[in-house]
């Protein structure tokens, strides 16, 4: 079975308050990354349409910082798989809702894998690149692997 990429594309909106925020005013690091984990999470399980825990977050770059009042946009899908794995990439992206202005902030790689209900590994299916985006994250990823031979 074949799953287009696009099924697991997900997208939250969420708005930076100072309880998520460090003395400096933005954003804590763990916070990004709870979020990230979770939209990593849904995006996995549309695609599977099973539970799913997270293996790795293989690689995260924070590029920028968000502020108390920025909204931050996440968006995630699946853009490869194993038998019962799949990799996930979530974009973190500010809105300054006065100025309309968009920042990427953060990106990540993350390995989630579907469970039985005995919590063991189960196949997922295979999923089919289509939308522009989903071909860069993919290209990068083989470069990111063949650089590391």
């Amino acid at each position: 079975m074949e799953v287009s990429a696009e099924q697991s594309k997900t997208i939250q909106t969420r708005l930076v308050l100072p309880s998520d925020t460090n003395h400096l005013g933005t954003i804590f690091g763990g916070t990004v990354l709870a979020y990230i984990d979770e939209i990593a999470a849904i995006s996995a399980m549309r695609h599977a349409r099973k539970a799913v825990v997270t293996v790795s977050i293989d690689k995260v770059d924070f590029i920028s910082s968000a502020k108390v009042g920025d909204i931050l946009k996440l968006e995630a899908f699946v853009y490869s798989t194993g038998r019962t794995s799949m990799k996930v990439f979530v974009k973190v992206e500010t809105e300054d809702l006065f100025t309309g202005e968009h920042h990427l902030t953060t990106t990540c790689f993350l390995t989630m894998v579907a469970i039985d209900q005995n919590k063991k590994p189960t196949p997922v299916p295979k999923v089919i690149i289509r939308e522009q985006e989903e071909q860069i994250v993919q290209l990068y990823q083989q470069n990111k692997r063949n650089n590391k031979a």
